[in-house]
Formats: C-alpha cells, sequence, structure tokens
C-alpha cells in the first residue's frame, strides 16, 4: 500500500494499475519460465479458462477500486478495508464451497471485520 500511495501521485489510478499489471505479469513470466513451469494453456478445461477469467475480472475490478481508494484517501485506511476481502472469502467459503472454519478461525476472521469497523466509523 505504500509503494502504491507513492507511486499513484501524479498519475491516473487506472493507468497506475494498468502498469502494476504488466508488471507483475512480467515477473510472473520469468518465474514461470525459470522454474520450467510452463504448459499449454490451450489444454485447460472450459471451466478452468471460466473460473480463471472470472478470477481475474474480480482482480482487475479489486485493483482498480483500490488504486482509486489510494489516490483519495489514507493508505492507512485504506488497506485495512481492502483486507475486509479475507471475511468475504470466508464466508463464500463457508457458503458455496463447505468449508468450515474452526471457531478460533472464525474469531479471527471476526477480529478482521471488527477492525475494519472501527476504522470505518467516523468520529
Amino acid at each position: 500500500a505504500i509503494f502504491a500511495k507513492i507511486g499513484i501521485r501524479g498519475v491516473d489510478s487506472d493507468l497506475a494499475t494498468l502498469i502494476r499489471t504488466v508488471i507483475i505479469n512480467c515477473v510472473l513470466s520469468g518465474f514461470i519460465w525459470v522454474t520450467g513451469k510452463w504448459s499449454n494453456p490451450f489444454a485447460l478445461s472450459a471451466k478452468t479458462w471460466l473460473f480463471l477469467g472470472l478470477s481475474g475480472i474480480a482482480t482487475g475490478a479489486s485493483w482498480v477500486c483500490y488504486f482509486r481508494a489510494l489516490q483519495m484517501g489514507e493508505a492507512s485506511k485504506v488497506a485495512p478495508v481492502d483486507k475486509f476481502s479475507l471475511v468475504l472469502v470466508a464466508i463464500f467459503a463457508f457458503a458455496f464451497l463447505g468449508e468450515r472454519p474452526s471457531i478460533r478461525e472464525w474469531f479471527g476472521i471476526a477480529l478482521v471485520a471488527s477492525g475494519v469497523l472501527v476504522l470505518a466509523i467516523k468520529r
């Protein structure tokens, strides 16, 4: 969040998101090449493509919103709200994937949610 907040000064947040994405693509391409993990992506099933595509759209939308929020607000308030996605993932994983977090894990998830609420409440 700190690098991004400094990096978006004087730059449109959407352009900054694109630049970040290109850099991530370069880093991941290099990693896949160096580790020998490349395989033919066209051999993947349609279901895999669909869900990876939906994941990419969700991630892209999230990054656009995150960078706009960073441009408008304080990093110390934007970053914790961004982490609220952890709460949503836990709820959706419970509802749709049948995952069953332990009581201890639910307590941690509740603490994250509480922390975001504390930061979101105006004084």
